[in-house]
């Protein structure tokens, strides 16, 4: 009578164990010390689903516009001399001087680096890359374009 069935006792220790995980706060996509500010875009196109939005428990990783890439654990590296800065949740935004009318968004990529990064420097890896290229309009706005295969090939390839 008093003793204890370890069994039991092991499945309510598990048990415990697992709502505390479960219930403790997610990790930060970036750390809370990035000293990047989190770069807002207006985007001139406006669909119900877009990435970082969820339905149920999903977050959606991309969305219309976004190529997606098996990197199966590889590395993205800047295409050229540019910054990159958090955007919406587990996305960075690279922008650079040398082509001021676009902004590459990133998703899906491990711990980036941000930050100023130098052309060919590795920004972050993961199992995928959710890409989209953005050109700035005339009225300040951006819209989602087709990127171009010398960039993804930049982005895959250290220079």
């Amino acid at each position: 009578m008093g003793r204890w069935d370890w069994g039991k006792r092991g499945i309510a220790v598990a048990i415990v164990q697992i709502a505390t995980v479960g219930c403790s706060a997610m990790p930060p996509i970036f750390p809370q010390s990035a000293s990047e500010p989190v770069r807002t875009i207006q985007i001139q196109q406006s669909w119900q689903l877009k990435p970082g939005d969820t339905i149920g428990d999903y977050r959606i990783a991309a969305g219309l516009g976004d190529i997606s890439i098996e990197l199966k654990g590889g590395k993205v590296y800047a295409p050229f001399e540019g910054r990159v800065q958090p955007n919406i949740p587990d996305c960075v935004i690279f922008s650079s001087p040398e082509v001021p009318a676009y902004l590459f968004r990133m998703c899906g990529l491990n711990q980036p680096r941000l930050g100023a990064v130098k052309q060919g420097d590795a920004i972050g890896s993961g199992d995928y890359l959710h890409f989209a290229t953005l050109r700035k309009l005339p009225e300040g706005t951006w819209t989602i374009v087709e990127p171009s295969r010398s960039i993804l090939e930049r982005l895959l390839t250290p220079s």
